[in-house]
């Protein structure tokens, strides 16, 4: 695709290589992902196959010894009298105390109020409209990695505004919509705050290192560094792909130019009350953490490990859930308590299908410790990994690309996490590298190819949105537009862990790459 129309003989060779390799590679793509089971009936395979497998390697005497306690560890069988009854009797306790799963539903408290009173959808106009025409693309990409604080919000949001803000200063709508999907999607696991995604994924490292540790616990923030810098990295590759690779492989726009019309006076105004509420809320935050004696600090005056790190759940929520009654109040989409309780009560019908997939991920997870499968697995794998020489940087480049290929399959970065989380957590651990930074390689591979799989389900919308502006615009036209997104994304994300690694920086608060 070029501005430049090429003769007959071009583009037959182009319609040759687009309707042959290219397209039969996508099309293997979307046939093999479309033909996966949904993640909840994994999870729900995925139990009955650990029982099986429980069962099957006590028979085997299956065993390791522990390099950690010098202990032997078996495989116990769930496919007993005993193990039945256990199973049964513990069916709504492993759902009731699964991680993830309270630290979601509180985070969506504040985030479905700011989405439904609409401060969300406003502050990222506003940010987009506020920037000079000379760096629109820098102002949609950088609004993109900020929206993944709101979760899946941005991905609706952001993509038609970013369409029109484009056309309203003469540049072609889909590279302002790509830009902006790639940013939200690619980007998913580059932020400056600690968001639900931090939350949720934190839960699912919890319980996997639980199978080696069972005093582990995970903070949010363990990741914060590593993924604050990889805005400093993303967001200038995410614009030089837009300006040089993607727009101009565009045909020129003949559609209808459009203007954009600038936030009302009632959303300029709750945005400023909004922002004052913010600040009013982190000073109080900051009350309850800095003084010597503040509420929140731990034994011994420390923060790393304290009240104020158990407690950032409940603190993001605040820092949605504030502003937005301050937004809504001032632009009377809050007329009473009544329309708070309805907004909170939309985001937690939102979450339905997650809860129902946070039950199943809890009982395959229980199973799975409970069997000892893992710890065993673990130590094994570790084994293996050692005499095959595989440790440090050609390990976990391999993890980042095997969770990179796994992402283009099975979209929801929880579903995968809490699969992989539960082997490669634990069989790192016995390699002594930590939880955190296990993690965090893997949020790298779940991250990169968002941009082009099908499987994502916010990318049927932007095929929408984008034939909006070309009708000819096909799955694997809107894929091919985004793959330099992902190369570009893998090449930069990978370059600053390697560094990272080399010079043994901290990920987090309290967070490093060792044990």
């Amino acid at each position: 695709m070029g501005v430049v129309k090429p003769t007959s003989v071009e583009t037959s060779k182009q319609e040759v290589v687009q309707h042959g390799i290219f397209h039969r590679m996508l099309d293997g793509i979307e046939k093999v992902g479309n033909k996966l089971p949904d993640p909840i009936t994994l999870f729900i395979a995925f139990a009955f196959i650990v029982i099986l497998l429980s069962h099957l390697g006590a028979l085997a005497g299956w065993k390791a010894v522990n390099p950690a306690t010098n202990e032997e560890v078996a495989v116990i069988s769930l496919l007993t009298t005993e193990g039945f009854q256990k199973i049964m009797t513990n069916m709504v306790k492993n759902f009731a105390e699964f991680p993830p799963l309270g630290l979601v539903l509180v985070t969506m408290i504040g985030v479905g109020v700011a989405e439904g009173v609409g401060l969300i959808a406003a502050l990222l106009k506003k940010i987009v409209l506020s920037t000079s025409k000379k760096l629109i693309t820098f102002a949609i990409v950088f609004s993109g990695i900020l929206a993944n604080m709101a979760g899946d919000a941005g991905l609706i949001v952001l993509p038609p505004i970013a369409a029109l803000v484009f056309l309203s200063v003469g540049r072609h709508p889909i590279a302002g919509m790509v830009a902006a999907y790639a940013s939200v999607a690619g980007g998913f696991s580059a932020n400056l705050i600690v968001n639900m995604l931090d939350a949720l994924l934190a839960g699912f490292t919890e319980s996997a290192a639980r199978i080696n540790d069972p005093s582990y616990v995970a903070n949010p923030a363990m990741n914060w560094y590593f993924l604050a810098v990889s805005c400093f990295i993303i967001v200038p590759l995410a614009v030089w792909v837009t300006d040089r690779v993607v727009e101009p492989r565009l045909p020129a726009y003949k559609g209808k130019q459009a203007s954009f019309q600038p936030l009302k006076p009632l959303e300029e105004k709750g945005l400023k009350w909004a922002g004052i509420v913010t600040i009013i809320y982190l000073v109080f935050i900051a009350i309850t953490i800095i003084p010597e004696q503040a509420p929140l600090r731990g034994e011994n005056g420390g923060i790393i490990i304290s009240p104020f790190m158990s407690s950032l759940v409940p603190i993001i929520m605040g820092l949605f859930l504030f502003p937005a009654l301050a937004y809504g109040i001032v632009t009377k989409e809050i007329r009473s308590d009544k329309d708070v309780a309805q907004a909170m009560g939309n985001a937690m019908g939102t979450m339905g299908l997650y809860i129902v997939l946070a039950f199943f991920a809890a009982q395959f997870i229980t199973y799975f410790n409970w069997s000892n499968l893992g710890i065993v697995m673990s130590i094994k794998g570790a084994d293996v990994l050692k005499e095959l020489g595989l440790t440090g940087l050609p390990l976990f480049i391999g993890f980042i690309l095997i969770s990179a290929l796994l992402n283009i399959f099975i979209g929801s970065a929880s579903a995968k996490w809490a699969i992989l989380g539960t082997v490669f957590v634990p069989m790192f651990m016995q390699l002594n590298y930590s939880p955190a930074f296990t993690q965090m390689a893997y949020r790298i591979g779940d991250s990169i190819t968002n941009p082009i799989t099908p499987m994502f389900a916010y990318f049927a919308i932007l095929l929408a949105l984008a034939q909006k502006y070309d009708k000819n615009m096909g799955l694997g036209s809107l894929i091919a537009v985004m793959i330099p997104y992902s190369v570009v994304f893998a090449i930069g994300w990978i370059a600053l862990f390697i560094v990272w690694f080399v010079f043994g920086l901290p990920l987090g608060p309290g967070a490093s790459i060792y044990m």
